[in-house]
Order: C-alpha cells, then sequence, then structure tokens
C-alpha cells in the first residue's frame, strides 16, 4: 500500500485563486505526481477554535472568509463533497489523546484557506474533503503530537494538507510594487528552512524562542501552526523537500513543502 505524502502549502493572498502564478502552478504539478488520494483532511489557518472542530457533513459549504476584494472571488465554488464517515473515524484517532473533539456539521465547510488551494491541486473537485480545525489552547508540542496521531491516515490513502504562512504579517504588508523585502522576513523564512532541511525541528517547534525576527514573522501564530502538523505527519525516515518559496508583499513567506514526495517533483 502507498504511503500518501504529507504537505504545508503556504497559500498567499486570497487573490491567488484567481491569479495562476508560480506558487499555485506548483501546488497543482505536485498534484500529478502523486496517487490520487481516497479522500482529503484540510489543516487551514483559517479556522481557529478552542478545541478541536471536524466538517462533518456531506456536501460542505464554500467559505469566502474575507472582505474588499473582486467578486470574481467571491464567486468561486468548490463543490467537494465531505465524509461523515471520515470525520468520525479522525475523531475516533485523536480523542484516544486529545479531549474536546467536536463534528462540525452545519455551521462550517471549507474556507479559504483550503479551497484555494485544492482548486489548482484537484480542479475538479470530486474528491471528498474535510476540514480540521486548529486548538489554540494547545503548546507547540501537542500540535505536533495531533499530528503525529494522524500518521495513520496517509496508510489509508487520505493526503492530509497543512495551510498557512510561515510568516505572515499583515501589518506589515508593502502593497506597492518592487518595495524591498526586509531583512526580517528573509531572515525568518531562511532560518526555518534551514531547520526544516536539516530534520532538526525542535527550534521550529518552539519559535517563541527565535528572536525578534520570528516576533515579527509570527505576530499570531494561527498561520504558522498548520506547519507543525505536518511536522508530526513526518516519518522517522523522511526528510522534507521543498515545493515552493518566496516571500510575497514584503512579509507573507510562500515557503511550502512536503514529505514522502517524489524525489523529482
Amino acid at each position: 500500500m502507498t504511503t500518501m505524502p504529507a504537505l504545508f502549502v503556504g497559500h498567499g493572498s486570497p487573490m491567488y485563486a484567481i491569479q495562476p502564478n508560480e506558487y499555485n502552478e506548483a501546488w497543482a504539478s505536485v498534484a500529478k505526481k502523486i496517487p490520487r488520494p481516497s479522500a482529503i483532511l484540510m489543516i487551514s489557518a483559517h479556522w481557529y477554535t478552542r478545541g478541536t472542530w471536524l466538517t462533518a457533513m456531506q456536501e460542505p459549504k464554500t467559505i469566502h472568509d474575507f472582505g474588499g476584494f473582486p467578486q470574481a472571488l467571491f464567486d468561486i465554488q468548490y463543490p467537494a463533497p465531505g465524509s461523515p464517515a471520515l470525520a468520525q473515524h479522525v475523531k475516533g484517532i485523536i480523542s484516544s489523546q486529545f479531549e474536546n473533539i467536536t463534528l462540525e456539521e452545519s455551521e462550517w465547510g471549507l474556507d479559504h484557506g483550503a479551497w484555494s488551494i485544492l482548486k489548482y491541486m484537484f480542479p475538479k473537485a470530486d474528491i471528498p474533503v474535510i476540514q480540521m480545525s486548529i486548538d489554540a489552547t494547545l503548546t507547540g508540542d501537542q500540535h505536533v503530537a495531533l499530528g503525529r496521531k494522524l500518521q495513520i491516515l496517509r496508510e489509508e490513502n487520505i493526503l492530509i494538507i497543512s495551510s498557512g504562512n510561515v510568516v505572515h504579517n499583515l501589518q506589515l504588508i508593502a502593497w506597492k510594487s518592487h518595495v524591498p523585502t526586509p531583512s526580517w522576513a528573509l531572515n525568518f523564512n531562511d532560518f526555518f528552512k534551514t531547520h526544516l532541511i536539516n530534520n532538526d525541528l525542535a527550534p521550529l517547534i518552539h519559535w517563541q524562542s527565535a528572536g525578534s525576527d520570528a516576533q515579527l514573522a509570527i505576530p499570531t501564530p494561527e498561520h504558522y501552526l498548520p506547519a507543525l502538523y505536518t511536522f508530526g505527519l513526518k516519518k522517522e525516515s523522511e526528510s522534507a523537500q521543498v515545493i515552493t518559496d518566496g516571500i510575497e508583499m514584503s512579509s507573507i513567506s510562500m515557503l511550502s513543502f512536503g514529505y514522502g514526495l517524489p524525489s523529482t517533483l
């Protein structure tokens, strides 16, 4: 049986959902080179909760969780089916170690941290998708441990994609083009990438100790934490492969990586 890869995708601006670019072209390329999953579990920065929630409806709605963007972005629908059975299965896997797991059957769906990626990777929207929230009450080590509990899904033909940005500071975005990328953004992105490639993940799990560059890169943790789930999904023998890299708008990292990917992407 094939072990499915585990991915972290730097999703960037919602506008990328209607603006093809080098990043979403790379996501699409990855999808063509891996086995077709029977279902997908998305872990998005845009569902930040108390406790862990799982979408458990047959037809998850497409959530447009943003404002001030063109109508074309709000018109996008990603009508993938849900999977209440998979949601119940995931709950059973993680509830042996974690409490406060809730199945969400009506209010949530797929937010843009999920569908803005999936529309490029699986444009037919014909693979069942569930989404798992990020529990704001957990420590970094606990997020990794929760990801580790989910490893078994990789052996069940489930593709797990975590979605966020390792550098994400909306207050310091440069809206004008051709603005030099600040050193703090470059430094932290390089810090993350170096430790990632070297399989030295402890400094990334405990990023709060990484100094002022980390504080600027991660003013709030919700976009960073999805990467910790991917660390937990890593098998001991695996090393990370970088899929995309770059800093956009001075303060958004487009670094994406995965474990268990084909040697040539």
